[in-house]
């Protein structure tokens, strides 16, 4: 993948080359019994890792225990980073099923966010990332139906905060799934739920949380962005945290695709998003904004060629990042993708401060 990224007030042309390797292999050594390895390796040259202090830092992994990796070259323009992002054995039995290990962990119903995703949510614009994160935990399902399960599931921690333990009850009902969770993470309770059925052939889907404040008080930890005091969330904030989801796609017989999707944060700020987004993340929000509001058209050109364009808006700093793109098989397994992320907005908004950035990937599968 090459990609060519211009800054705001800047004219020079940060141009990286990225080489990304994935093997995702299956183990069955019994009928009940299921192992998986899966890695990537990344190697990356350019401007970016040459303008970078400690780049390597910034790719990788942050892990609680083993951390299964390997900086396998670390120079002034270049890094290689291999990563373990997937080992886990997974034991069936009738209605019961255990699986233990690296793993993904999705209770979100929704398609961009998720806030019910509590123990690896993943960013729509991490779009080389198509596995998506995964978790070190403890998985216990018990399926009651063919569409019904309650599941407990615990991430351990080094600390008491670090810890995650989530219960859900999934069903189905009038022809609607349903998610239903109850969790602590960070040392605060949470209860949510969310749901995936349709209207009139349009997908409609939502997710939910209430959960504890964060903090007794404000607590100035430094400045995030230059000339901006950053603070934490909940001191101006003491009430129960909620945050939803509502999504609703369809296509057209002709095959163009829409897809709405609105996210709200009921402690969210209106200004300065940038300044607060570290914090939020690392309580656990998919964002420091108020409202989010994302926007997607698709359209089949030919049966070889996809083309899409979809925006992330913030309607209170009036920032948005549009990212166009069209995907082209070349034969069986070659894929040829051109991608724009192109953010707008001021300084300190959400999306106003990384400029835009083209990208074209090449892609084999074997």
């Amino acid at each position: 993948m090459f990609s060519s990224r211009l800054y705001p007030d800047s004219d020079v042309h940060f141009e990286d080359q990225y080489l990304h390797t994935r093997i995702n292999s299956k183990w069955y050594p019994t009928p009940n019994l299921t192992g998986a390895l899966e890695f990537r390796i990344r190697g990356i040259y350019g401007e970016t890792v040459r303008n970078t202090s400690n780049y390597i830092d910034q790719i990788k992994s942050t892990r609680d225990f083993a951390r299964l990796d390997a900086v396998l070259w670390n120079r002034k323009s270049t890094v290689g980073y291999a990563e373990i992002d997937r080992l886990w054995f997974d034991y069936t039995k009738n209605k019961f099923q255990l699986t233990a290990g690296r793993q993904r962990i999705a209770w979100g119903t929704s398609w961009v966010w998720n806030p019910i995703d509590i123990f690896n949510p993943y960013s729509v614009l991490d779009f080389d990332y198509e596995e998506k994160p995964g978790v070190d935990a403890l998985r216990v399902q018990y399926y009651t139906s063919a569409v019904s399960k309650v599941e407990l599931s615990i991430k351990p921690g080094k600390s008491e905060s670090d810890r995650i333990i989530g219960g859900l009850c999934s069903l189905n009902a009038g022809e609607y799934d349903f998610n239903l969770i109850a969790a602590t993470r960070n040392q605060r309770w949470i209860l949510g739920g969310g749901w995936v059925g349709d209207i009139h052939d349009a997908g409609f889907r939502g997710e939910f949380t209430v959960s504890k404040n964060f903090t007794d008080q404000d607590e100035y930890i430094g400045d995030f962005v230059s000339g901006f005091p950053s603070y934490r969330y909940a001191g101006t904030y003491n009430k129960p945290v909620v945050s939803f989801v509502l999504s609703g796609d369809y296509t057209f017989p002709n095959s163009f695709y829409v897809h709405t999707e609105v996210l709200h944060n009921s402690n969210g700020k209106t200004d300065d998003i940038l300044v607060y987004q570290t914090q939020a993340l690392e309580n656990g929000m998919l964002t420091a904004a108020k409202w989010s509001i994302y926007q997607e058209f698709a359209y089949e050109i030919s049966p070889l060629m996809r083309g899409s364009v979809f925006c992330l808006f913030n309607p209170n700093d009036k920032s948005s990042v549009v990212v166009p793109s069209l995907n082209y098989s070349i034969c069986t397994n070659l894929d040829l993708m051109a991608i724009c992320l192109l953010f707008n907005g001021k300084t300190a908004t959400e999306y106003g401060d990384y400029g835009k950035t083209i990208l074209l990937r090449v892609k084999y599968s074997f």
